[in-house]
């Protein structure tokens, strides 16, 4: 290929794509060429004049500044790497061959646009960093600190919340906090918006002023940049993530938005698996109707307080009881008001004990009491008299006003058994007397362990 002997030395380096320029020995343009534009959306004569540090990423300035000594020592530079800021905002990654001309006193410069394969292979690397800890992190805090870790290094995230959603109650929590400096009323109505409307949403210094003003939220000082997006699984938004960016600098723009929505899919599957995971825990260890411990856990906290008894020469009951009359209230009234008087005795009965004792659902409407670390038969039946008045009271359930009272057997520890289901038997086989006797009362168990 021949060259055309008409057209100017210049006007060749301006068809390149990559941009050529020529800085004096403090980094100040000279020359540059037009692909300037491309790159770094400045024209070539917006950047005469101007260093290069003052156009380049503040992070990367003085690992730059130590480089450029060494390629201004004649130690030429084939390779090296640093960021810039575009004139929108956004950042640009450059490849830079360089080297110092002593005799002219000038370096002269190839920048090399490598956003792209940058950018390309930072997501790659942060999407498989946030798949793995979605993965392999317990604790769903711990995951949303690691992936605002991730975030950080792509784009400006020092401000970074998780919100979730609670469709039941219709509510929405912040459970990974913002910085304190942060106006948390402005981004709950961010995030409530992203919920609302199951949707990005991308605020900038043009917009967000007059978008918080219509939703009634005072602008968050600082803010100049939005970015949310919903987190949701399946068919629904159980969250939203939101970024706010302080910074003046850099821009968030479409491409980060999609990132973030590629990581709210990680995050809410993760969500998702953490909350079927502590469902299916729940289960094994409560009663879904009343959210009291069943049986297992009943069983399994008697047994270890149990020990402690022994251990410590301490006393604890057992108290067995079931509610008179429930077969009847179930087959008149229905079963979603026997569940109803089941859910309201359970309520009761945590009000008839100390955060210390245990509260059990054993089947049906069978329930019973821990009574830990007493010191006298007396303290186990104070606390029965107690629940017996409490159960008896009416109970106004669906627009009916229904009635019903315990039968409660008591079974003490030393004298009435020395493991847990020898306790519940005897404290079971009291409360059977009681009903026999009535009901709407207890019965301590006869005779001492033999």
């Amino acid at each position: 290929m021949t060259s055309n002997p008409h057209l100017p030395h210049d006007k060749l380096l301006d068809l390149l794509l990559d941009v050529v320029c020529v800085v004096d020995i403090d980094g100040r343009f000279l020359s540059v060429s037009a692909a300037s534009e491309r790159v770094f959306g400045y024209r070539p004569e917006e950047m005469i004049g101007r260093t290069a540090f003052e156009l380049m990423h503040p992070d990367d300035r003085a690992a730059s500044r130590a480089l450029v000594k060494r390629i201004n020592s004649g130690q030429p530079s084939h390779d090296h790497e640093n960021r810039y800021i575009h004139k929108d905002g956004h950042i640009v990654h450059i490849m830079w061959s360089a080297q110092w001309l002593e005799a002219e006193q000038v370096r002269v410069g190839v920048a090399r646009d490598i956003t792209r394969r940058k950018r390309a292979e930072a997501v790659q690397a942060a999407l498989y960093a946030i798949s793995e800890a979605a993965h392999a992190v317990d604790d769903l805090h711990m995951l949303y600190g690691r992936v605002h870790e991730v975030i950080a290094q792509l784009l400006p995230a020092k401000h970074f919340c998780v919100a979730l959603y609670d469709a039941t109650s219709d509510q929405l929590s912040v459970a990974y906090p913002l910085n304190p400096d942060d106006s948390l009323a402005a981004t709950q109505d961010v995030c409530t918006e992203v919920v609302r409307s199951t949707t990005a949403l991308l605020l900038t210094p043009e917009t967000a002023p007059q978008w918080l003003a219509q939703h009634g939220a005072e602008t968050a000082a600082h803010t100049l940049d939005w970015l949310g997006v919903p987190l949701i699984s399946g068919t629904q938004t159980i969250g939203a993530l939101v970024l706010q960016n302080h910074g003046g600098s850099v821009r968030y723009n479409e491409q980060d938005q999609e990132l973030l929505q590629f990581v709210s899919s990680q995050v809410a599957a993760a969500i998702e698996r953490k909350r079927t995971q502590s469902r299916l825990e729940f289960l094994a260890q409560y009663d879904p109707l009343t959210e009291l411990s069943n049986r297992t856990l009943f069983l399994d906290r008697l047994r270890s307080a149990l020990q402690r008894a022994k251990r410590d020469s301490l006393r604890l009951a057992v108290l067995y009881l079931d509610m008179d009359n429930f077969k009847q209230i179930n087959d008149t009234f229905g079963h979603s008001a026997g569940d109803l008087l089941l859910q309201e005795v359970a309520r009761r009965l945590r009000q008839c004990v100390r955060e210390s004792d245990t509260v059990g659902r054993l089947g049906g409407d069978e329930f019973a009491v821990i009574v830990d670390n007493i010191g006298r038969q007396e303290d186990a039946t104070l606390v029965a008299e107690k629940i017996i008045a409490a159960l008896s009271a009416p109970y106004l359930l669906e627009g009916h006003t229904l009635t019903s009272a315990p039968s409660l057997g008591i079974a003490m520890h030393p004298e009435h058994g020395q493991t847990e289901l020898q306790l519940v038997r005897h404290a079971d086989e009291a409360m059977y007397m009681a009903k026999r006797s009535g009901g709407k009362r207890y019965v301590v168990v006869e005779k001492p362990l033999k």
